[in-house]
């Protein structure tokens, strides 16, 4: 089964940092594109951050100069690493990819991981 394995969400004053992990497991071939989305209670899941096969990468406007994306392919892992959190970031991160595998092309989710900026 193919699927999307996310860690590392938690609670963490302003100004903290955490690293959130995605690691895709079963027959994968390639990932093509892997980011994460976060929503909010009441509002819309948005876009964070994603890294393409190439390795060009996307932020939003929100988190720039803050967030950094990273791989490890032999690992089919991501890391999304968030630092000079604010309490604005706090929502649950979803893990999404796009991946080929021996089955055919997939997108997947990850379960969610809740992040909480406060102090």
């Amino acid at each position: 089964q193919v699927q999307l394995m996310e860690s590392g969400g938690g609670l963490v004053q302003p100004g903290g940092s955490l690293r959130l992990s995605c690691a895709a497991a079963g027959n994968i071939v390639t990932i093509y594109r892997m980011g994460w989305y976060r929503q909010a209670p009441g509002k819309q899941r948005d876009l964070v951050a994603h890294m393409l096969r190439d390795g060009s990468t996307y932020f939003a406007d929100s988190v720039k100069g803050r967030f950094t994306i990273s791989r490890e392919n032999a690992e089919n892992t991501g890391y999304l690493q968030m630092n000079n959190l604010k309490p604005e970031d706090s929502a649950v991160y979803y893990c999404n990819a796009q991946v080929g595998a021996t089955s055919g092309n997939l997108e997947l989710w990850g379960q969610g991981t809740l992040v909480t900026v406060s102090s």
